[in-house]
């Protein structure tokens, strides 16, 4: 018999792996499908006897990506009854120990909380911590914005995806004590997709005392106000040949056509604004405002934030634009105007003159790691390091052994997660030593910080909050060290840009 524990839905029955008790696919809300597909989550059906937990559950409907699936990321099975979530603990129904719930990246459209980078048990052993990974709604199902096309035609709600997140925490508060966790001692982390949510849940009224810590890599508040949402709905509509009178015929369009309208939209979306079609959206009632703003104005000022990127993260993205490897300055100068307008020649010219020599696809890959995610992170920090004086910042500097990646997005979930061994990081990340000791020292940064709110440790040198002063920044590479305002000038050179972000 494997251990057990008893939820207030039912009995379940994981296995002990490793050192560890492992539960998977824990339902923590009902399918939602049929009438229900654009519903905000609903609480779990209860069962009898005990329920085996040893399956991952599927993962949200996606497309396939074959960059996913070389380096670790891809997913197996899929289906719209997805919101399950899995639990590692150092042992079930014993003690109070801190507790993290990672939410996943893959740009709101791919991934899921199964994906073996994501396995739990090196930070739950390391760190006698009960580590936790969810599902939820991705693409249209989670996130396409239906309130000024349907009214009241169907049973819907805005953010659902993040509804869902909030729902797992709930799971979390009301059930992680029978897993041996403390559920007045709770951190959120994420990457990408998975670090913006947690931002949108810091700016999130219904997520107020669900989490005691929150930890953002790769991604902060980035929203869609309504018109944007709005206008990505109709492109979609356009594409399933749906008028806005017809929204309700979305209940039945099969998934495999709906994720091809997402195709669509992913398309039209990039090309015209460069931004994610799909994202959390300032909608007046699951948002009132956007998430920075109730940041700033200190909705989650209780909470310690420890916030950071990669130096190079868009050097990632060079694998589906390649095109970007073989810029000149006149094609660099035309792709800063398209998307900043006439702050483009002095965006280019304020890094080229922080970065002599840099050629212009160096100088593309450092802009739009800036504008996307280092700008959006230190405007985070500095709005919650105004409120709330636990608050750090990192850079994570270590390179890819893939030439021309450096410390590209995503790179850092390994080092994390204590999982330089699964498939295709040896390659991706390296399995040296040198990043293992790495790796070693993260974990136990991250770990000490969802113990009592200070990333600090005995292998790293000493760690200041972030101000917007001073701007204290542990680089974490060869070598971890702080920094004070690293690449400074590029961040003022984005003053005025990307505001509400």
């Amino acid at each position: 018999m494997g251990p057990r524990a008893e939820t207030s839905n039912g009995t379940v029955e994981g296995a002990h792996e490793n050192d560890v008790d492992v539960f998977r696919g824990i339902p923590y809300a009902r399918p939602l499908i049929g009438e229900l597909r654009f519903a905000p989550p609903q609480p779990a059906v209860a069962w009898t006897g005990v329920r085996p937990a040893t399956a991952f559950g599927p993962a949200a409907p996606q497309p396939a990506t074959d960059i996913g699936a070389l380096i670790g990321f891809g997913a197996d099975e899929t289906s719209e009854d997805c919101l399950t979530l899995n639990v590692w603990t150092p042992a079930a129904g014993d003690g109070r120990r801190p507790v993290m719930v990672w939410i996943h990246g893959g740009a709101f459209v791919y991934g899921s909380g199964s994906q073996p980078i994501y396995d739990g048990g090196p930070l739950a052993r390391r760190g006698d911590v009960v580590v936790v990974t969810i599902n939820y709604r991705l693409g249209a199902l989670g996130f396409l914005h239906l309130d000024d096309v349907a009214g009241d035609e169907m049973d819907q709600i805005a953010n659902r995806g993040l509804l869902d997140q909030v729902a797992a925490l709930e799971w979390v508060r009301d059930n992680i004590d029978a897993f041996g966790g403390d559920p007045s001692n709770v951190t959120i982390f994420g990457e990408s997709a998975g670090s913006i949510s947690v931002a949108a849940l810091l700016g999130m009224p219904a997520a107020q005392g669900l989490f005691h810590r929150a930890v953002l890599q790769s991604g902060a508040a980035s929203v869609h106000s309504s018109a944007d949402a709005t206008e990505v709905t109709r492109t979609l509509l356009k594409h399933l040949d749906l008028e806005p009178g017809d929204v309700r015929k979305l209940l039945e369009v099969p998934v495999d056509a709906l994720l091809d309208a997402q195709q669509q939209c992913w398309l039209v979306t990039m090309t015209k604004r460069r931004a994610l079609p799909f994202l959390p959206v300032v909608d007046g009632a699951v948002f009132p405002r956007a998430p920075l703003e109730a940041v700033a104005d200190g909705l989650s000022a209780d909470v310690p934030v420890l916030v950071g990127t990669n130096a190079d993260e868009w050097r990632f993205f060079g694998f589906i634009d390649p095109e970007s490897f073989g810029l000149d300055e006149a094609s660099l100068l035309a792709r800063l105007e398209h998307l900043t307008g006439s702050r483009g020649r002095a965006l280019v010219e304020a890094y080229a003159a922080a970065r002599p020599g840099a050629l212009p696809p160096d100088l593309w890959f450092a802009l739009e790691t800036d504008g996307v995610f280092r700008v959006p992170a230190t405007r985070l920090a500095e709005a919650q390091g105004r409120r709330q004086p636990t608050t750090f910042a990192y850079l994570f500097t270590w390179c890819s052994p893939v030439g021309g990646l450096g410390a590209c997005h995503a790179l850092d979930i390994p080092f994390v997660f204590g999982t330089l061994d699964k498939p295709g990081m040896a390659l991706f990340a390296g399995e040296t030593p040198e990043a293992h000791a790495l790796s070693e020292t993260m974990m136990d940064a991250w770990l000490a910080f969802a113990r009592g709110g200070d990333p600090g440790h005995g292998g790293l040198p000493a760690w200041p909050a972030y101000d917007p002063e001073q701007r204290a920044t542990m680089l974490l590479g060869e070598t971890c060290q702080i920094e004070h305002a690293p690449f400074d000038a590029e961040r003022r050179a984005w003053e005025g840009l990307l505001e509400g972000v």
